[in-house]
């Protein structure tokens, strides 16, 4: 236990006396963070709906399929997209690998899994007659999925989180598809697990606890939203 204040305590000073590869790190984290979600929510919204609300065949084994993705381990996901981007693989023409854009696909792909699992479950969870009743009054699919979309937006909202905490504390897909590279694709997560790697116990240190920090600020502001989503929905269902 002495050990582990002693490292914090010298990792507190890397932090304060400031690093220019650690700001790198972290602005690439934020892009990281936010293309990958924002992908993931264009992308999976319109699937997790279609999921929800959808009656066609198939549905339910596509909701067990969406719900089994979360427990797809991140580094299968870095392999998948390293194999089929190789030189000679399907993708290798979009020369992917050890690059900033494989790390923003690989972290949308495993973004997507929670958007779609999350959005569905949210909007299935409206009462029956709500939906119906738009549907009786004429609301064509547009409407209604908007209409599900608004009011699950609680829901909707936990999903984003929920990506937006993977793309922020993920390692293994980067790793396997980016490199790892030093000062060039490296997400705070990657960056201190590289310095651990290297014995750089006090460097890994003081980068996690600028990735708790950070984790802590974007995950609660987008709590706080959702909270506030929330509240002004009791609020107009007790007028």
């Amino acid at each position: 236990m002495t050990a582990l204040w002693n490292t914090v305590r010298e990792a507190v000073p890397l932090i304060l006396h400031g690093n220019p590869t650690l700001f790198t790190v972290i602005w690439f984290t934020l892009q990281v963070s936010a293309i990958a979600t924002a992908g993931a929510a264009v992308i999976g919204l319109p699937i997790g709906l279609t999921l929800g609300l959808g009656r066609f065949r198939g549905r339910r084994v596509l909701q067990v399929l969406a719900n089994a993705s979360l427990g797809v381990p991140p580094v299968l996901i870095g392999l998948a997209l390293f194999l089929v981007t190789m030189p000679k693989a399907p993708l290798g023409s979009l020369h992917l690998q050890g690059t900033r854009q494989g790390v923003f696909i690989a972290q949308t792909i495993l973004a997507l899994p929670f958007v779609v699992a999350f959005s569905a479950a949210a909007v299935q969870g409206l009462a029956p007659g709500l939906l119906a009743q738009a549907r009786a009054l004429g609301a064509g699919r547009p409407q209604v999925y908007a209409l599900a979309l608004r009011e699950a937006r609680i829901g909707v909202l936990a999903a984003m989180i929920a990506a937006l905490g993977a793309t922020l504390a993920e390692v293994g897909a980067i790793v396997v598809i980016g490199g790892n590279i030093y000062g060039y694709d490296q997400t705070l997560a990657t960056a201190a697990l590289y310095e651990a790697n290297g014995a750089h116990y006090q460097d890994a240190v003081a980068i996690g606890l600028v990735l708790i920090v950070l984790i802590l600020v974007l995950i609660g502001a987008a709590s706080l939203l959702q909270l506030r989503g929330g509240t002004s929905m009791r609020f107009r269902s007790a007028t």
